[in-house]
């Protein structure tokens, strides 16, 4: 039996596995066309083995998220999953904007309420577009009307950030990035106590970093099968995330049947880590920090590029050489992405560092890229 967490002291059911509706199988990796005939294949495998959370947003796959969610979803009676989606906030100019997209969004998802809302990717600067245009009181009376059941917000961030948007309104939860790897290296370990101390349930996104806990680096990989076998590198990363008390749901970015059936599989008759196995997945973490790989999840914030770089592409393709050393594969891939796509082309105008989540310097790293393509190629 999946397994399942209360909403704070009350009946509200929440699976421990939540499907995070961002990567979906797409037609073309290039394009944001979601491969509908697969993904409705997840959701009702998802569905039919007991999750009952479902999480987008207005940007995923480029606003076909939430249209496609609209349509999986209405086979099912709608009391019986929780629905969450996030308001854009950086397209908020006015304080009417904030009902316009909110309508917009139930409409695309052919809902009469969201389960739980979130304010999207909060930082200082949407922290003010919300207190100039008023979003929280104008949601927060959406929620007393029935159309919203628990008002949150999802963060990537400092901590003094983190602690000035908690104490900024009287939220319900908090969606936070939150994994082994990220337990100190961003300080995932003090948000979670932060949120914990303000009675604030957390939703934990990127558990498995992007899929880079999953492909880490040869020698984490068999730290991991030697005390394991049979457990794949994203279960000891989903049960990381999901031993931790306070942790309500923790989302899954799948696009593959074969991630969804391993992700299940962990959490149906969970087992906590124990805490042999927490420092385990630590020293994991140290031995990967050394591989020198980007920490990007791929989730494509920096995007669109003004120069045309392909950031998230470079970068995986750069973190599998990095993994692999596989200097014919990342020469193959590298040059397969095309010219106008790659690395050299960064004119470090730095636009996208400001929206990284990770905060990775990004031109830093294209450097790393374009002097390694360099030295492969001779």
């Amino acid at each position: 039996m999946i397994a399942m967490r209360n909403y704070k002291d009350t009946d509200d059911k929440v699976s421990l596995l939540g499907f995070g509706l961002m990567r979906l199988p797409k037609i073309d990796p290039e394009k944001s066309d979601i491969d509908k005939e697969k993904a409705q294949e997840m959701i009702d495998y998802a569905y039919s083995h007991g999750i009952n959370y479902f999480d987008t947003a207005y940007p995923y796959h480029e606003g076909k998220s939430e249209l496609f969610v609209g349509e999986a979803m209405k086979k099912y009676p709608r009391e019986s999953f929780h629905l969450a989606s996030k308001m854009p906030v950086w397209l908020v100019e006015k304080p009417e904007d904030t009902l316009k997209y909110f309508e917009e969004q139930l409409n695309k998802c052919q809902v009469e309420y969201f389960d739980y809302y979130l304010c999207h990717a909060l930082n200082h600067d949407r922290l003010e577009i919300i207190k100039k245009n008023h979003i929280f009181e104008t949601l927060q009376k959406e929620k007393e009307a029935g159309r919203i059941k628990h008002l949150g917000f999802s963060f990537h961030g400092t901590i003094e950030m983190l602690e000035e948007i908690v104490n900024a309104y009287d939220w319900d939860f908090a969606q936070i990035q939150l994994n082994y790897y990220d337990w100190d290296m961003q300080n995932a370990k003090r948000q979670y106590e932060i949120l914990e101390e303000h009675g604030l349930p957390v939703v934990v996104m990127e558990p498995v970093r992007g899929g880079a806990l999953h492909t880490l680096c040869p020698e984490g990989i068999e730290m991991l099968k030697k005390a394991d076998p049979n457990a794949t590198p994203a279960s000891w990363a989903l049960r990381f995330a999901a031993s931790l008390p306070n942790v309500l749901v923790v989302l899954s970015g799948m696009t593959t049947m074969e991630h969804m059936q391993d992700n299940v599989a962990t959490v149906d008759d969970f087992k906590p880590l124990t805490e042999s196995e927490r420092e385990l997945l630590f020293k994991v973490a140290d031995v990967y920090k050394q591989s020198k790989t980007v920490p990007c999840t791929g989730c494509r914030y920096c995007m669109d590029c003004p120069a045309g770089v392909d950031i998230p592409a470079v970068f995986k393709i750069y973190n599998q050489y990095c993994v692999t050393e596989n200097k014919a594969q990342f020469l193959a891939d590298y040059e397969a992405l095309g010219d106008s796509k790659q690395a050299h082309h960064c004119v470090a105008c730095r636009q996208c560092c400001s929206q990284c989540p990770q905060s990775i310097d990004i031109p830093t790293r294209m450097e790393d890229v374009k002097a390694l393509y360099k030295k492969l190629k001779g």
